[in-house]
């Protein structure tokens, strides 16, 4: 048999006939058992009474029920099933925990960063922060694998790497940057050169560098150095720890 539109009002249909049938068996089951109890014939075996037709309709009514439920919850939207689940006493899943850092984009650029070779590779000098609307990458600059030579504003080889790595993993993302420039607090041995001299260079070395291996420049928002004023160790700013070049990424 073909429908001429859907077989849902034909399945209604069915399960109302259905249901009817059930309670007329239930009905002349009850009827049934209760002339078996009050009038005046022997009692007999329950399967010659009538009692399983009543378990059966039970079984039935119950078993069409089911059905019932299953075809309205095929049919209900997401949010439907979410309003329905909470009438129970049910946490809407986009009030839980994991909805939520899946909705909060920091935290979703940063899972994204971490499976780059930058942060993957975990020995290299690098940090990654979230912050609230933006996610920094610190490039550390330790005296076992410095990024420059002391006191020098040019990158070394490995500083190289460093910046290279990092332009690939910034090809993941597409917001703008600001580019930081940091150092302790050792005084620079040049005249007229200063640590914010020094920072501000080493700064937009790394931006000269990351646009050479592939960063938009219209990505870089600002460029800057901060000489010692933002120390990681406020109790030693003159530990190797302090010098880094941040690369803050703007979510917001």
């Amino acid at each position: 048999m073909k429908f001429p539109h859907s077989h849902k009002p034909c399945f209604k249909l069915d399960a109302l006939v259905l249901f009817v049938k059930i309670r007329k068996i239930r009905r002349m089951a009850e009827l049934n058992a209760y002339v078996r109890r009050v009038g005046r014939t022997p009692a007999a075996p329950t399967r010659r009474t009538g009692g399983w037709k009543l378990a059966y309709a039970d079984f039935l009514t119950a078993l069409c029920a089911l059905f019932l439920v299953l075809w309205l919850v095929h049919g209900a939207t997401t949010e439907q099933k979410e309003s329905v689940a909470e009438q129970f006493g049910a946490v809407s899943l986009s009030a839980s925990p994991a909805a939520t850092a899946q909705n909060d984009p920091v935290e979703t650029l940063a899972e994204t960063l971490k499976r780059s070779a930058l942060l993957s590779d975990g020995t290299l000098p690098v940090t990654l922060t979230e912050m609230d609307g933006r996610l920094r990458i610190d490039l550390m600059d330790p005296d076992r694998a410095p990024m420059f030579e002391k006191g020098e504003a040019g990158l070394n080889a490995h500083g190289e790497q460093l910046i290279r790595l990092t332009a690939q993993a910034l090809s993941l993302v597409v917001y703008d940057i600001s580019i930081e420039g940091h150092t302790d607090s050792d005084p620079v041995r040049r005249t007229n050169y200063s640590n914010w001299d020094l920072s501000a260079d080493r700064a937009n070395a790394a931006r000269r560098s990351l646009v050479a291996n592939g960063l938009s420049p219209e990505r870089v928002r600002s460029v800057a150095g901060l000489a010692d004023t933002r120390p990681l160790d406020l109790s030693a700013t003159n530990l190797p720890l302090n010098r880094r070049l941040s690369i803050v990424i703007h979510v917001e």
